[in-house]
């Protein structure tokens, strides 16, 4: 039995409960040992509760059950995200979350298509969209009715391959494939150093549905995914303006940066102002 489907109402108060409880996950987390990529994590909690906890067809009994929705995270260092998201929908146990980064874990800081509910391996950028490509085509031809939702950044529209795909997935017309685009102005080193802007308008021209939304704002989100469930012959994309950082306004504050490393004492201010906001 299925625990979660698309449905037609837009539950925002429990959405954003449950991104709340993500956001929570992804601190103990990262407290246990002492660094992660927090910011990125607490950036998209918003989109993945309501994949999660709305939208996708899954079961967590079953995570390799061949008609369920996918969700493909190209950033594999979101990894911290993903984990909290599985094991608040009873995936993987929330006790094994404690394991995060650690030796021999099943959660590494990095994704690994062995871990129950992981697609694809996230470590090098910039292949997830051209693999959603490839499923989303495979699942139309099995007539399944499973749709492909892939999570990418902004820094990976810098890649050649990811524009590639774009122009494949609008050839073969696959209106099962909904694009996550995470624009949240970093990458390795610091900021997105090629200007990339505008980024919908450029999907658009690239033959997809392309929107535009508040990534943080769990309304703008759920009304985004029901519009992309429109069977058009178009690819659909959702382009996510995310603040590194969300709900936690000492993590938000600080200078943005791909990886974060949090002195001992900070992690308790972290709980607090996250338990802080409404």
């Amino acid at each position: 039995m299925l625990r979660n489907a698309p449905g037609s109402d837009r539950p925002v108060d429990e959405i954003k409960s449950r991104a709340k409880a993500l956001r929570r996950h992804m601190i103990r987390m990262s407290r246990h040992i002492g660094q992660g990529y927090i910011a990125q994590g607490l950036g998209i909690a918003d989109v993945l509760a309501a994949l999660y906890f709305h939208e996708l067809r899954h079961d967590p009994a079953n995570p390799a059950w061949a008609e369920r929705d996918r969700f493909l995270l190209s950033t594999g260092h979101y990894s911290i995200a993903l984990w909290a998201a599985l094991a608040e929908a009873g995936v993987i146990p929330i006790d094994e979350l404690a394991s995060y980064g650690l030796d021999e874990s099943r959660l590494p800081m990095s994704t690994l298509d062995t871990t129950p509910g992981v697609e694809i391996i996230g470590g090098s950028l910039g292949h997830g969209p051209g693999q959603a490509v490839g499923m989303a085509l495979g699942q139309r031809l099995r007539g399944t009715g499973a749709r492909i939702f892939v999570e990418f950044s902004d820094g990976e529209l810098q890649e050649g391959s990811t524009w590639e795909a774009l122009m494949a997935g609008a050839s073969f017309g696959l209106d099962n494939l909904v694009a996550l685009v995470d624009c949240n102005g970093i990458q390795a080193d610091g900021a997105i150093v090629i200007d990339i802007e505008p980024v919908a308008a450029k999907l658009a021209a690239f033959g997809w549905d392309a929107a535009e939304i508040d990534g943080n704002d769990v309304a703008a989100i759920l009304d985004a995914l029901h519009e992309a469930r429109t069977p058009n012959g178009r690819p659909k994309a959702i382009v996510l303006r995310t603040l590194p950082g969300c709900g936690v306004p000492a993590i938000a504050r600080r200078e943005k940066a791909h990886f974060v490393r949090v002195e001992p004492d900070e992690w308790d201010v972290f709980a607090r102002e996250l338990e802080a906001q409404p």
